[in-house]
Protein backbone atom coordinates (compact mmCIF):
# COMPACT_ATOMS: atom_id res chain seq x y z
CA UNK A 1 0.00 0.00 0.00
CA UNK A 2 1.37 3.35 -0.68
CA UNK A 3 1.59 6.50 1.53
CA UNK A 4 -1.93 7.85 -0.17
CA UNK A 5 -3.84 4.74 0.00
CA UNK A 6 -3.20 4.50 3.72
CA UNK A 7 -3.85 8.29 4.09
CA UNK A 8 -7.42 7.49 2.61
CA UNK A 9 -7.94 4.68 4.75
CA UNK A 10 -7.19 7.24 8.19
CA UNK A 11 -9.47 9.45 5.99
CA UNK A 12 -12.30 6.78 5.70
CA UNK A 13 -12.34 6.60 9.48
CA UNK A 14 -12.67 9.97 10.26
CA UNK A 15 -15.75 10.74 7.55
CA UNK A 16 -17.36 7.62 9.04
CA UNK A 17 -16.89 8.68 12.71
CA UNK A 18 -18.60 12.16 11.44
CA UNK A 19 -21.47 10.82 10.15
CA UNK A 20 -20.57 11.19 6.45
CA UNK A 21 -22.80 8.48 4.34
CA UNK A 22 -20.33 7.44 2.12
CA UNK A 23 -16.91 7.60 3.73
CA UNK A 24 -15.07 5.51 1.70
CA UNK A 25 -16.32 6.97 -1.52
CA UNK A 26 -15.95 10.42 -0.38
CA UNK A 27 -12.17 9.85 0.95
CA UNK A 28 -11.02 8.28 -2.70
CA UNK A 29 -13.07 11.16 -4.53
CA UNK A 30 -11.44 14.09 -2.35
CA UNK A 31 -7.72 12.16 -2.71
CA UNK A 32 -8.52 11.84 -6.83
CA UNK A 33 -9.46 15.49 -6.77
CA UNK A 34 -6.30 16.99 -4.79
CA UNK A 35 -3.92 14.84 -6.69
CA UNK A 36 -5.92 15.32 -10.46
CA UNK A 37 -6.14 11.53 -11.06
CA UNK A 38 -8.98 9.16 -11.10
CA UNK A 39 -10.22 7.04 -8.34
CA UNK A 40 -8.85 3.65 -10.18
CA UNK A 41 -5.59 5.29 -10.15
CA UNK A 42 -5.02 6.28 -6.35
CA UNK A 43 -2.30 3.62 -6.43
CA UNK A 44 -0.32 5.34 -8.92
CA UNK A 45 0.56 8.36 -7.06
CA UNK A 46 4.12 8.60 -5.70
CA UNK A 47 4.84 8.85 -1.96
CA UNK A 48 6.77 11.71 -3.05
CA UNK A 49 3.94 13.36 -4.67
CA UNK A 50 1.82 12.90 -1.71
CA UNK A 51 -0.28 16.79 -0.98
CA UNK A 52 -0.84 17.66 2.30
CA UNK A 53 -4.41 19.66 0.75
CA UNK A 54 -6.22 16.32 0.72
CA UNK A 55 -6.31 16.69 5.17
CA UNK A 56 -7.46 20.18 4.26
CA UNK A 57 -10.30 19.05 1.81
CA UNK A 58 -10.80 16.12 4.53
CA UNK A 59 -11.24 18.27 7.30
CA UNK A 60 -14.36 20.17 5.20
CA UNK A 61 -15.93 17.15 4.36
CA UNK A 62 -15.30 15.75 8.01
CA UNK A 63 -17.30 19.28 8.88
CA UNK A 64 -20.16 17.63 6.28
CA UNK A 65 -19.58 20.50 3.27
CA UNK A 66 -20.95 18.79 0.40
CA UNK A 67 -18.26 16.42 -1.28
CA UNK A 68 -19.53 17.92 -4.65
CA UNK A 69 -18.50 21.45 -3.00
CA UNK A 70 -15.12 20.34 -2.81
CA UNK A 71 -14.42 18.78 -5.84
CA UNK A 72 -16.45 21.84 -7.56
CA UNK A 73 -18.28 19.53 -10.03
CA UNK A 74 -21.39 16.92 -9.75
CA UNK A 75 -22.05 14.14 -12.11
CA UNK A 76 -25.21 13.13 -13.10
CA UNK A 77 -26.35 10.95 -15.45
CA UNK A 78 -23.85 11.01 -18.35
CA UNK A 79 -22.89 14.50 -17.48
CA UNK A 80 -20.15 16.14 -15.40
CA UNK A 81 -21.50 19.82 -14.20
CA UNK A 82 -20.28 22.57 -12.25
CA UNK A 83 -21.27 23.02 -8.75
CA UNK A 84 -20.89 24.74 -5.59
CA UNK A 85 -22.00 27.18 -2.74
CA UNK A 86 -25.48 28.76 -3.89
CA UNK A 87 -26.64 26.02 -6.39
CA UNK A 88 -28.24 23.05 -5.45
CA UNK A 89 -26.07 19.46 -5.95
CA UNK A 90 -28.53 17.73 -8.04
CA UNK A 91 -29.03 13.80 -6.49
CA UNK A 92 -28.87 10.41 -8.11
CA UNK A 93 -32.55 10.28 -6.86
CA UNK A 94 -33.47 12.56 -10.15
CA UNK A 95 -31.98 10.28 -12.30
CA UNK A 96 -35.09 8.15 -12.26
CA UNK A 97 -37.21 10.77 -12.91
CA UNK A 98 -34.87 11.98 -16.02
CA UNK A 99 -35.29 8.47 -17.15
CA UNK A 100 -38.61 8.26 -17.31
CA UNK A 101 -39.25 11.23 -18.56
CA UNK A 102 -37.12 10.04 -21.39
CA UNK A 103 -38.62 7.07 -22.08
CA UNK A 104 -41.98 9.32 -22.33
CA UNK A 105 -41.15 11.47 -24.80
CA UNK A 106 -39.39 8.95 -27.26
CA UNK A 107 -42.98 7.11 -27.12
CA UNK A 108 -44.22 9.95 -28.39
CA UNK A 109 -42.36 10.13 -31.53
CA UNK A 110 -42.21 13.39 -31.73
CA UNK A 111 -39.51 15.38 -34.30
CA UNK A 112 -38.61 17.91 -32.41
CA UNK A 113 -40.15 17.57 -28.94
CA UNK A 114 -40.57 20.50 -27.08
CA UNK A 115 -39.55 20.83 -23.02
CA UNK A 116 -39.41 23.06 -20.04
CA UNK A 117 -37.56 22.21 -16.88
CA UNK A 118 -39.17 24.11 -14.05
CA UNK A 119 -36.66 24.95 -11.24
CA UNK A 120 -33.70 23.77 -12.86
CA UNK A 121 -30.95 24.95 -10.66
CA UNK A 122 -27.48 23.45 -11.96
CA UNK A 123 -29.26 22.75 -15.32
CA UNK A 124 -28.63 18.92 -14.65
CA UNK A 125 -32.15 18.21 -16.16
CA UNK A 126 -32.28 20.05 -18.65
CA UNK A 127 -28.94 19.41 -20.06
CA UNK A 128 -29.43 15.29 -19.71
CA UNK A 129 -32.92 15.58 -21.52
CA UNK A 130 -31.08 17.46 -24.44
CA UNK A 131 -27.85 15.07 -24.21
CA UNK A 132 -30.59 12.17 -24.68
CA UNK A 133 -33.12 13.59 -26.92
CA UNK A 134 -30.92 14.72 -29.53
CA UNK A 135 -33.40 16.44 -31.51
CA UNK A 136 -35.53 18.28 -28.42
CA UNK A 137 -35.81 22.26 -27.70
CA UNK A 138 -35.45 22.93 -24.22
CA UNK A 139 -36.53 25.61 -21.96
CA UNK A 140 -35.03 25.85 -18.38
CA UNK A 141 -36.15 28.30 -15.61
CA UNK A 142 -34.47 29.55 -12.98
CA UNK A 143 -34.91 32.39 -10.44
CA UNK A 144 -32.32 31.91 -7.56
CA UNK A 145 -29.62 34.53 -8.02
CA UNK A 146 -27.43 32.12 -6.77
CA UNK A 147 -28.01 29.49 -8.87
CA UNK A 148 -28.18 31.06 -12.03
CA UNK A 149 -24.50 31.84 -12.59
CA UNK A 150 -24.05 27.71 -12.39
CA UNK A 151 -26.79 27.37 -14.85
CA UNK A 152 -25.44 29.80 -17.40
CA UNK A 153 -21.70 27.97 -17.04
CA UNK A 154 -23.39 24.77 -17.33
CA UNK A 155 -25.29 25.46 -20.15
CA UNK A 156 -22.62 27.40 -22.06
CA UNK A 157 -20.11 25.07 -21.81
CA UNK A 158 -22.60 22.45 -23.28
CA UNK A 159 -22.50 20.94 -26.51
CA UNK A 160 -26.09 21.08 -26.77
CA UNK A 161 -26.04 24.56 -25.53
CA UNK A 162 -27.97 25.74 -28.82
CA UNK A 163 -30.70 23.52 -28.24
CA UNK A 164 -31.21 24.87 -24.29
CA UNK A 165 -32.54 28.31 -23.49
CA UNK A 166 -32.29 29.78 -19.94
CA UNK A 167 -35.12 31.85 -18.66
CA UNK A 168 -34.48 34.02 -15.24
CA UNK A 169 -37.78 33.90 -13.85
CA UNK A 170 -40.50 32.21 -11.36
CA UNK A 171 -40.75 28.67 -12.36
CA UNK A 172 -44.71 28.79 -10.97
CA UNK A 173 -45.06 31.88 -13.63
CA UNK A 174 -43.21 30.11 -16.66
CA UNK A 175 -44.27 32.40 -19.76
CA UNK A 176 -47.12 33.79 -17.99
CA UNK A 177 -46.48 36.79 -19.87
CA UNK A 178 -46.18 35.39 -23.16
CA UNK A 179 -48.73 33.04 -23.97
CA UNK A 180 -47.82 32.05 -27.44
CA UNK A 181 -46.31 29.24 -25.55
CA UNK A 182 -49.57 27.64 -23.77
CA UNK A 183 -50.97 24.92 -25.00
CA UNK A 184 -47.49 23.86 -26.98
CA UNK A 185 -45.09 21.73 -24.70
CA UNK A 186 -44.78 17.83 -24.50
CA UNK A 187 -43.16 17.69 -21.63
CA UNK A 188 -43.17 19.62 -18.29
CA UNK A 189 -40.20 17.94 -15.68
CA UNK A 190 -39.26 19.58 -12.64
CA UNK A 191 -37.43 18.70 -9.60
CA UNK A 192 -38.67 21.34 -7.53
CA UNK A 193 -38.65 22.40 -3.55
CA UNK A 194 -40.64 20.35 -1.62
CA UNK A 195 -39.40 20.14 1.62
CA UNK A 196 -42.09 21.63 4.79
CA UNK A 197 -40.79 24.16 6.70
CA UNK A 198 -41.80 22.50 9.76
CA UNK A 199 -39.04 19.68 9.08
CA UNK A 200 -35.98 22.01 8.79
CA UNK A 201 -34.51 20.66 11.72
CA UNK A 202 -34.52 17.05 10.35
CA UNK A 203 -32.87 17.93 6.81
CA UNK A 204 -29.50 16.30 6.36
CA UNK A 205 -26.24 18.57 7.13
CA UNK A 206 -25.26 18.67 3.95
CA UNK A 207 -28.11 20.17 2.55
CA UNK A 208 -29.33 22.32 5.23
CA UNK A 209 -26.68 24.37 5.73
CA UNK A 210 -24.93 24.51 2.41
CA UNK A 211 -27.86 24.07 -0.67
CA UNK A 212 -29.97 27.25 -1.08
CA UNK A 213 -33.13 27.14 1.28
CA UNK A 214 -34.82 28.50 -2.10
CA UNK A 215 -34.38 25.15 -3.63
CA UNK A 216 -35.34 23.52 -0.33
CA UNK A 217 -38.46 24.47 1.26
CA UNK A 218 -41.87 25.03 0.27
CA UNK A 219 -44.42 26.35 2.57
CA UNK A 220 -45.86 24.97 5.47
CA UNK A 221 -46.80 21.55 3.81
CA UNK A 222 -44.09 21.27 1.21
CA UNK A 223 -46.59 21.59 -1.34
CA UNK A 224 -46.72 24.57 -2.41
CA UNK A 225 -44.39 25.24 -5.42
CA UNK A 226 -45.72 21.93 -6.66
CA UNK A 227 -49.35 23.41 -6.91
CA UNK A 228 -48.27 26.14 -8.62
CA UNK A 229 -46.33 24.00 -11.20
CA UNK A 230 -49.21 21.90 -11.64
CA UNK A 231 -51.09 24.86 -12.86
CA UNK A 232 -47.98 25.60 -15.02
CA UNK A 233 -48.32 22.93 -16.69
CA UNK A 234 -51.82 22.61 -17.52
CA UNK A 235 -51.54 25.46 -19.41
CA UNK A 236 -48.37 24.88 -21.22
CA UNK A 237 -48.84 21.33 -22.36
CA UNK A 238 -50.63 20.49 -25.49
CA UNK A 239 -53.44 17.56 -25.41
CA UNK A 240 -51.56 14.43 -24.30
CA UNK A 241 -47.98 15.71 -23.28
CA UNK A 242 -46.65 14.61 -20.15
CA UNK A 243 -45.65 16.12 -16.47
CA UNK A 244 -43.19 14.43 -14.11
CA UNK A 245 -42.48 15.97 -10.87
CA UNK A 246 -39.91 14.62 -7.93
CA UNK A 247 -41.52 15.11 -4.49
CA UNK A 248 -40.49 13.85 -1.17
CA UNK A 249 -40.70 9.83 -0.32
CA UNK A 250 -43.19 11.35 2.07
CA UNK A 251 -45.27 13.01 -0.40
CA UNK A 252 -46.82 9.86 -2.69
CA UNK A 253 -49.59 9.91 -1.68
CA UNK A 254 -50.32 13.33 -1.75
CA UNK A 255 -48.97 14.62 -4.74
CA UNK A 256 -50.85 12.73 -6.80
CA UNK A 257 -54.36 13.93 -5.97
CA UNK A 258 -52.96 17.47 -6.96
CA UNK A 259 -52.94 16.13 -10.45
CA UNK A 260 -56.43 15.10 -10.48
CA UNK A 261 -59.40 14.12 -13.01
CA UNK A 262 -61.34 17.67 -12.56
CA UNK A 263 -57.91 19.78 -13.03
CA UNK A 264 -57.98 18.20 -16.48
CA UNK A 265 -55.36 15.47 -16.18
CA UNK A 266 -55.14 11.70 -16.98
CA UNK A 267 -53.12 8.32 -16.11
CA UNK A 268 -51.64 9.97 -13.42
CA UNK A 269 -48.97 7.47 -11.09
CA UNK A 270 -46.62 7.64 -8.88
CA UNK A 271 -43.20 6.38 -9.04
CA UNK A 272 -40.81 4.67 -7.21
CA UNK A 273 -36.75 5.65 -7.50
CA UNK A 274 -33.77 3.14 -7.35
CA UNK A 275 -34.13 2.75 -3.60
CA UNK A 276 -37.70 1.64 -3.47
CA UNK A 277 -39.41 5.04 -1.70
CA UNK A 278 -41.93 6.82 -3.47
CA UNK A 279 -40.05 9.52 -5.22
CA UNK A 280 -42.16 11.59 -8.34
CA UNK A 281 -45.44 11.40 -9.81
CA UNK A 282 -46.37 11.77 -13.81
CA UNK A 283 -49.48 12.94 -15.46
CA UNK A 284 -50.76 13.37 -18.78
CA UNK A 285 -53.14 16.54 -20.01
CA UNK A 286 -56.47 15.16 -21.29
CA UNK A 287 -57.49 14.98 -24.88
CA UNK A 288 -60.31 17.56 -25.46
Amino acid sequence: MNLLLAEVAQATQRLAAAGVPSPRFDAEELAAHVHNVRRSQLHTVKDADFDARYWEAVARREAREPLQHITGRAFFRYLELEVGPGVFVPRPETESVVEWAIDAVRDMDVAEPLVVDLCSGSGAIALALAQELPRSLVHAFELDEGALPYTRRNIGSSPDRARVTLHEGDATRAFEDDRAWDGRFDLVISNPPYIPLTEWEYVALEARDHDPQMSLFSGEDGLHTIRGIERVAARLLRPGGAVVIEHADTQGGQVPWIFNEEAGWTDTADHRDLNNRPRFTTARKASL
